[in-house]
């Protein structure tokens, strides 16, 4: 099964009602991590990544909840108890973005920014924001689906593998974001949804 991927463009802040709903759907442990988070808007973006995710599984496996999430010792999240079924998230500052299939996969996504010098020669790759960031996301997502963490590749970035493949995602302006899959079919174009299409069934 190809990789199936949905993104979010984050466009307003989240009303009570809504941060509440989203927080009640969530595995316990997740949703204690989330509530550690002082700052409620910094809540947003993680709380509708695992959002998207539980609409993802529904419509792909017909899921009526979010199962356990548990992180391998590297990080990798994964689900304990469908080992099948494979997935993979990210956030920024105003998007989010998900990924499930049944192969390994990483994704990746970042709103481009100011970065200082320093942190684009030490990346090495490119001297613009924009092609730091492109290079970032792809060494991110290439990390995320080996589950090897992003330090294995922040200096020196590997060359493909054999049964590695990775692809640009041009999703919304101003962001970049990609992702890596092994073994897998080419990924499918991403599912793009609103806020208000994304948060209906709760109001």
């Amino acid at each position: 099964m190809a990789v199936n991927l949905w993104a979010v463009r984050l466009e307003r802040p989240l009303t009570d009602r809504e941060t509440a709903a989203m927080l009640a759907v969530l595995p316990p442990d997740r949703r204690e991590r989330l509530l550690r988070i002082k700052r409620e808007e910094k809540r947003r973006e993680p709380l509708c990544a695992y959002w998207i995710l539980r609409l993802a599984l529904r419509e792909q496996y017909h899921w009526r909840e979010l199962p356990e999430i548990r992180v391998s010792s590297q990080g990798k999240p994964y689900f304990p108890e469908f080992s099948t079924v494979q997935f993979n998230i990210s956030h920024t500052d105003g998007a989010a973005l998900v990924g499930i299939g049944d192969h390994p996969m990483g994704v990746d996504i970042e709103k481009i920014r100011p970065v200082s010098r320093p942190a684009m020669e030490r990346v090495g790759d490119g001297t613009t924001e924009k092609a730091f960031f492109r290079s970032w996301v792809r060494r991110e997502a290439r990390t995320k689906c080996s589950g090897a963490g992003i330090g294995s590749m922040l200096r020196t970035e590997t060359p493909l593998e054999e049964d590695e493949a990775y692809y640009e995602l041009n999703i919304f302006r101003g962001y970049a974001a990609g992702v890596a899959v092994r073994g897998g079919e080419v990924p499918r174009a991403p599912k793009i949804c609103t806020m208000d299409g994304l948060l209906g069934d709760i109001r």
